[in-house]
């Protein structure tokens, strides 16, 4: 593709034999173009591979790159430590025995219950392997669920969800909805349960929006300090939700980073729950929603945020700060295996719920050295903002979805993670997807993994801007997602420093289907492997303006090296 003269709009940001590299299209609003890197097989400027290169790009203009995402604000509390706050309670208090028979189940949500009625506390639930018949409910903020470690406290949940809490059967598509939502330790607050049970999972699953605090100006991407109609009701700290106004295709080309592919998709006919009007629309999708935290309050109409926004805010997709709504927050669950019943895994879609921890409606919460077996879906999160998850281990029976990150789930953190091995073969009729992003999720990252099966699942509803970095792993999987929920990719998605060691480039090297995206170090696969994917947009690679070059080594880990910079 020929370098465009016009270097205003248009920045090119490798010139590589072997490096699949097109022009990159900067905000309305962004700071001047980078000047092109010289040409080189993987070489930038002064020598240093694309990695090396593209992360200098991206410190000069880290909430605005073209092309490369600001993950630094991942994780709880935007990266920090979680915490260690004493113990409260011991769970044997309550009743519990520990003998692998005696039901449990009432002793952990009484002790919970309580912890979380006195505002918080430490719930310890000594070594032992503790019978329960029905899910732990995560219903209060700031309580904490802490095995002696993980080879010790063992949770064995013995009926999955469907008989331990209530049937989701989808009569009308013939599927179970616990094949990808719930959890057996399940964080929730009480009114979006409500919420879901009355409306039979039909309706928003994530925020339920409290009342309107200011209208927002126009901004531009990278933006964290916003003119709003007024700060009166805002409070420095105070989590609040950027609600946008979603009018269809001009707001999902945006997200798709306003590529020529983008522009020509046919959003109504290949998106339609993500378009008001169009049947099959999903309510879920009518505003992208955006739990982020108030910095300060700067005057009268200036408010700072503690990260800068993902898009730019426009009088075609208008914005509001709004109340959060209910929610819970500062929740842990730390050192415990949870063990569901050894079940026969069922066909896709058909599981009845044996699953491990999902945070709903949940912000700044965290899973430390948790282990799930035989489960459907492991760890889950639906709705979710700022939750790290370290030293994660899924293995046992096989799985459905070892990880997924759905309706709107935001700035979360995977790390130090493995899944498998596994005890059985994917049954007959069962799909295994693995890393999953999906429905407008975005700023999240997987980081530092091993997978003995599964990929890169990008789920559909256009994600944007997540991160996969530092990763090993045996490529088995496949994607997945409703075709009436649009494209696998939005914008600046990075698979970046991964190994595949089965020679299989599906969904790992994503330059022919992924807009605006790069796709860097990627060992162990061919340096002009295609996706093996579809593509959604039309136009082809010169359609979606990414980087692909799987021989950059220097920088291994996107997010450890982002975050360094920014310390």
């Amino acid at each position: 593709m020929t370098q465009q003269s016009d270097i205003s709009r248009r920045a090119v940001l490798g010139l590589a034999a072997g490096v699949a590299v097109t022009a990159a299209v900067g905000s309305s609003a962004a700071a001047a173009p980078d000047r092109p890197l010289p040409p080189g097989r993987g070489v930038g400027r002064e020598g240093r591979d694309l990695s090396t290169s593209l992360l200098q790009q991206w410190t000069r203009r880290p909430a605005s790159h073209p092309l490369v995402g600001d993950f630094t604000g991942a994780g709880y509390r935007q990266g920090a430590p979680t915490p260690r706050p004493p113990v409260t309670v011991n769970v044997t208090r309550f009743g519990a025995v520990g003998d692998g028979t005696t039901d449990d189940v009432g002793a952990f949500n009484d002790a919970v219950r309580t912890v979380g009625e006195q505002g918080g506390g430490v719930v310890l639930v000594p070594a032992g392997t503790y019978h329960l018949s029905g899910p732990v409910w995560m219903h209060w903020s700031n309580v904490v669920l802490r095995g002696a470690s993980r080879n010790s406290t063992v949770l064995h949940f013995s009926r999955p969800l469907k008989d331990g809490y209530r049937s989701n059967w989808q009569d009308w598509q013939q599927q179970d909805r616990w094949s990808w939502a719930g959890g057996q330790i399940w964080v929730v607050p009480k009114p979006v349960l409500t919420k879901l049970e009355e409306e039979e999972w039909l309706g928003t699953e994530g925020w339920i929006p409290g009342p309107q605090l200011a209208s927002v100006a126009p901004a531009p991407r990278g933006t964290r300090d916003l003119t709003v109609s007024t700060t009166a009701r805002l409070r420095a700290g105070e989590m609040v939700l950027l609600e946008t106004v979603n009018p269809g295709a001009p707001l999902l080309a945006h997200l798709a980073g306003e590529t020529e592919g983008a522009r020509s998709y046919d959003w109504p006919t290949g998106a339609p729950q993500l378009v008001r009007g169009t049947e099959g629309f999903y309510p879920q999708y009518g505003t992208l929603q955006w739990p982020v935290r108030v910095e300060s309050v700067l005057d009268a109409t200036t408010v700072r945020l503690a990260q800068p926004v993902k898009h730019d805010l426009s009088d075609r997709w208008p914005t509001t700060v709004r109340a959060l709504g209910p929610r819970v927050t500062e929740v842990g669950v730390e050192h415990l295996t949870v063990r569901n019943a050894l079940l026969p895994q069922t066909r896709h879609n058909q599981n009845p719920g044996s699953n491990g921890v999902h945070f709903q409606a949940a912000h700044d919460c965290w899973a430390t050295d948790v282990q799930i077996e035989n489960c459907d879906v492991g760890f889950g999160m639906t709705g979710a903002k700022s939750v790290t998850i370290s030293g994660a281990t899924v293995t046992g029976r096989n799985t459905h979805h070892p990880f997924v990150m759905r309706m709107q789930s935001h700035d979360n953190l995977v790390q130090g993670f493995t899944i498998g091995p596994f005890t059985t073969a994917l049954a007959e009729g069962a799909r295994m997807h693995g890393l999953n992003v999906e429905g407008l999720s975005s700023g999240n990252v997987y980081r530092d993994g091993f997978m003995y099966e599964g990929t890169f699942d990008s789920h559909r509803g256009l994600p944007f801007e997540n991160a996969r970095t530092n990763i090993r792993l045996i490529n088995t999987g496949t994607v997945g997602g409703n075709q009436n929920s649009g494209p696998y990719f939005g914008a600046r998605f990075a698979h970046w420093g991964v190994d595949v060691l089965n020679d299989r480039p599906y969904a790992v090297t994503v330059g022919d289907v992924a807009p605006r995206s790069v796709t860097i170090g990627v060992s162990g696969v061919a340096a002009d492997a295609p996706s093996q994917l579809r593509p959604d947009f039309p136009g082809g690679p010169e359609a979606l303006e990414n980087v692909t070059d799987v021989t950059a080594r220097a920088v291994r880990d996107l997010y450890e090296a982002q975050r360094r910079y920014r310390s």
